[in-house]
């Protein structure tokens, strides 16, 4: 059986490596894929807590989440297209203002 304290280290675990992930490296698509990372860590605390409660509140806002997520990613794969065609490259650290 899995418990909510399993549940909770996974989640611990794939925000820790977001956090480090998006410490660490310069690209700007794996940052990202971090804050999806970090993101998927609240939907399983949410979802973990909603389980244990039996309310389905954690699950409703964990469909937010996801909503959210999906927003983010259109719109960070708008911001990698304008910054390709601007600067040619999606480097963090050599792209520092969006001007053309």
């Amino acid at each position: 059986m899995i418990s909510t304290t399993h549940v909770l280290v996974l989640s611990l675990a794939l925000f820790t490596l977001g956090v480090v992930g998006m410490a660490v490296r310069r690209n700007f698509i794996t940052v990202l894929m971090c804050v999806e990372l970090i993101l998927n860590a609240a939907n399983l605390n949410f979802i973990a807590f909603s389980r244990q409660l039996g309310d389905l509140t954690g699950q409703v806002l964990a469909v937010f989440v996801i909503t959210i997520a999906a927003a983010e990613a259109a719109i960070g794969l708008g911001i990698i297209v304008a910054l390709v065609r601007l600067k040619q490259t999606v480097n963090l650290d050599q792209v520092n203002v969006m001007e053309g």
